[in-house]
């Protein structure tokens, strides 16, 4: 019976305590949110907006798993007001991106916002590509650099070969892939950089540059476009699309070639072919300055030397409708990947606009004005800027309504959900963060 009573009051002292090898143990297994009970993550995501669940689906196959679940359907019904028929009809990941891409587009046509504004570079930032978070510029000095845009902290830097200018990029998860003077050079993130040879990488002066792995594809003054294997680093075709220089280049899905020029028109190849396959005109005779394809809706938009934007449907090859959306030069014309609603326009007279893919018709018109506050961040200092909406009545004619120093010239544009980065004939790169007004 003692014996029996020491045990039971040991045990009310509580649990022995864990040897060194134990604590070792514990230490050393890694604790996550990805080890958490499905349950509790479950319950972290019914906290989440729309979009941010989306995204969390992508994270790893349990987290996918769990997306997929009935608990969180049921929430996201309730939370969306939605019929119960309406839920069945379509899957849960469609649904929530519809709703994020509701959201995206009220927030740049009608949302509040407020500009980050940072010294990116010592002369002017010419171009920019924006994916998965991170932000790539360069152009105009001889250094192309990659930030996140969470911290606005420069992550990579990378200087140019000799003393070629960098004139286009663009960039995966793996690489940078860059067209340097007469060359195309690679930069891959592990700090390897490759630079093709000058025998077979040579060609006449490039004047911009889109990949599709694993073909590189450089448009020149010549009129042709030069296609490169990344891999084997040769020069496999040239195609002849004008008799004038291009000045842009889009590569859709099925491995098209779509080039603008000077002259204003515009042409698509086939390089399994190596012909040409349609010619699309504008009616702007000073060129195509900038140009994106959207494969959603097979749409392909274009801006121009005079301020003009179009937009074809690829399929039909006919012009659904051309406005005069700016005074000047557009220098930059894009729009969110998978979003079918909304365009934004940038240019010389520095105003950002927006535009309804569907019809042309300028939807708001935008500009990061007054100082509100400044901060440092890694990099230096960020400025605030408040952000305004111009009147709608008259969305050409600005010059009276804003101030030059107010509005640098846009030189690029990239789109991303509820957010825009643009660079201007400053060395200042700007990052606009829009708000939605949207109750699910």
């Amino acid at each position: 019976m003692n014996r029996h009573q020491r045990g039971f009051t040991a045990a009310e002292k509580g649990p022995s305590p864990a040897t060194a090898s134990q604590i070792n143990k514990r230490r050393q297994t890694p604790t996550n949110i990805l080890s958490l009970d499905p349950d509790i993550v479950c319950t972290i995501f019914a906290f989440l907006d729309m979009f941010d669940l989306v995204r969390c689906s992508l994270v790893c196959k349990l987290w996918n798993a769990i997306f997929e679940s009935r608990s969180l359907r049921e929430f996201c019904e309730r939370t969306m007001k939605s019929s119960s028929s309406e839920f069945t009809e379509k899957p849960l990941r469609e649904i929530l991106g519809e709703v994020a891409m509701k959201q995206h587009r009220l927030a740049l046509q009608c949302g509040r916002f407020y500009v980050d504004q940072w010294k990116g570079h010592s002369t002017t930032v010419a171009q920019c590509r924006m994916k998965m978070g991170l932000l790539v510029t360069g152009v105009g000095d001889k250094v192309i650099r990659l930030w996140s845009l969470d911290s606005y902290k420069c992550i990579e830097e990378h200087s140019m070969p000799n003393t070629f200018p960098l004139i286009d990029f663009d960039f995966d998860e793996s690489k940078i892939v860059g067209l340097v003077g007469s060359h195309l050079c690679i930069w891959r993130r592990n700090g390897k950089r490759s630079i093709f040879p000058s025998l077979e990488g040579k060609f006449v002066k490039g004047s911009c540059m889109r990949y599709f792995d694993p073909a590189a594809v450089v448009g020149c003054d010549d009129g042709a476009v030069r296609v490169f294997d990344m891999y084997s680093r040769r020069c496999s075709q040239i195609i002849r699309m004008h008799h004038v220089p291009i000045t842009c280049l889009c590569l859709n899905e099925d491995k098209f070639i779509v080039s603008g020029s000077t002259s204003g028109s515009i042409t698509i190849a086939d390089p399994s072919s190596v012909q040409q396959v349609a010619t699309l005109r504008s009616s702007d005779g000073r060129g195509i300055r900038t140009m994106c394809f959207n494969p959603s809706s097979q749409l392909l938009f274009a801006g121009s030397a005079v301020g003009y934007a179009y937009c074809w449907d690829l399929r039909t090859r006919k012009l659904l409708w051309s406005h005069r959306v700016s005074p000047n030069v557009i220098y930059s014309i894009q729009h969110m990947q998978s979003d079918s609603s909304t365009l934004a326009v940038g240019g010389i007279d520095g105003i950002l606009r927006f535009l309804n893919q569907n019809d042309g018709r300028t939807v708001s018109c935008v500009l990061g004005e007054k100082l509100l506050s400044t901060f440092q961040s890694p990099s230096g200092l960020i400025q605030r800027r408040k952000g305004t909406r111009l009147p709608e009545d008259d969305l050409i004619n600005i010059y009276d309504l804003v101030a030059v120093t107010d509005r640098p010239s846009i030189t690029c544009l990239a789109v991303g959900m509820k957010k825009i980065v643009t660079t201007h004939n400053t060395n200042d790169i700007r990052l606009w963060k829009f708000k939605s007004h949207i109750s699910l």
